[in-house]
């Protein structure tokens, strides 16, 4: 149950990168991916890669997935501003 609660959370975060310009590495779709996998292994991580179950799934363990994506999708982005910024300046 705590990896659906950390897939949806990342997902509910994830719609928030329209506000972001548009550099991630793989755009909206590698954004995508890359939140719920980085919600995922960020909370598995921060609860010492225990999966509460049904009845252990609270509120703590929804806040468990939120900085996995925001570090997931932060290190997306600051790679792809990287790479488009080298092509920008490979043409010039």
């Amino acid at each position: 149950m705590a990896i659906l609660v950390w897939v949806l959370i990342a997902l509910a975060i994830w719609h928030f990168t329209v506000f972001v310009p548009d550099r991630f590495l793989g755009g909206i779709v590698g954004a995508f991916v890359t939140a719920i996998v980085g919600g995922v292994v960020g909370g598995l991580i921060l609860s010492g890669f225990d999966l509460p179950s049904r009845d252990g799934t609270d509120v703590v363990t929804v806040l468990l997935g939120v900085p996995g994506t925001l570090v997931a999708l932060a290190i997306l982005w600051v790679v792809g501003a990287r790479r488009e910024s080298a092509a920008e300046q490979a043409q010039a």
